[in-house]
């Protein structure tokens, strides 16, 4: 088979006349021009030029036969060529993002409408579950990207940093109002009904062993599945619960929960983005992790 090379060459004396110009445009040496498209005219069997005074003219029975099936030809790979570059450079495709609901609605909602406003040729499908089955989806190849609750440790997906911080504090409707003056120790507030996060959450279990490390058990009288839920439960008086400040301070500022002020206080926690190893990330999910990496 003929070297691609070579057609160009000839494609580009074609389009100048001119072995001079073709170099210029090449950028390479007229003898090389000259050498290739010698080679290109042995390998085919048949004069490709007219050599004349006013430059080259393609000959009847070899050049003006084959220049534009190569005109054509160069065009397609031209187009491949872009086509490639262009998804590397720009987002397309589909991106499946995985998440619990909290993180999606009060973390990174905001984030997700701002790349589809940029990036509208990108299909979003955002998956939610708990953080370690997120996880599990992850490693499964159902997901693309994980914002996760942390702590979390999986040796088989990389965790790329803290995108924000999460501060757990115990709140209660109006009718613990009595309790808002007061600062309780965590021992205290077994003497109240609690209101907690479902057992198979990374919350939950962060927060079961640090009360083991004070030797404490909180034991909930009411489990729910997500915030807002405890968020109303709470509100209607149905006991204390403990949540993340930043899930609920639409409710503190309007007074329907208080804040429970404990000593000592809880841990702070993260959200982090986890994704699998040795996948190669497409640029539209990289235009997506930056947004979160620049703040």
């Amino acid at each position: 088979m003929v070297n691609l090379e070579l057609y160009k060459v000839f494609y580009t004396v074609a389009k100048c006349g001119s072995l001079t110009k073709a170099a210029q445009e090449l950028f390479i040496s007229q003898p090389a021009v000259s050498q290739a498209i010698k080679q290109l005219e042995t390998q085919l069997g048949t004069p490709l030029f007219n050599r004349t005074h006013k430059g080259m003219d393609l000959s009847a029975s070899g050049g003006k036969l084959i220049f534009k099936p190569v005109e054509e030809a160069l065009k397609l790979i031209e187009q491949a060529e872009n086509r490639l570059t262009e998804m590397q450079i720009t987002a397309t495709g589909q991106i499946r993002i995985g998440a619990t609901d909290s993180i999606f609605a009060h973390v990174i909602a905001d984030k997700i409408a701002e790349y589809n406003e940029k990036y509208p040729a990108v299909r979003l499908e955002l998956i939610s579950s708990t953080s370690p089955y997120t996880v599990s989806q992850l490693k499964e190849g159902r997901c693309d990207v994980a914002f996760v609750n942390l702590p979390l440790e999986d040796d088989d997906v990389n965790f790329h940093g803290t995108i924000c911080h999460l501060n757990d504090i115990f709140v209660a409707g109006r009718k613990y109002n009595f309790l808002s003056d007061k600062c309780l120790s965590l021992k205290d507030l077994q003497e109240y009904p609690m209101l907690m996060i479902e057992g198979n959450t990374v919350f939950r279990q962060t927060l079961e062993k640090y009360c083991e490390t004070l030797g404490i058990t909180l034991t909930p009288d009411v489990e729910v599945a997500n915030w807002d839920l405890m968020k109303k439960l709470a509100v209607k008086g149905m006991g204390i619960g403990c949540i993340p400040r930043e899930y609920c301070i639409e409710e503190l500022e309007s007074g329907e929960l208080i804040e429970i002020k404990t000593q000592p206080t809880l841990p702070v926690r993260g959200i982090g983005i986890a994704l699998s190893k040795n996948v190669n990330v497409s640029f539209a999910l990289k235009e997506l992790l930056a947004m979160f990496n620049k703040d």
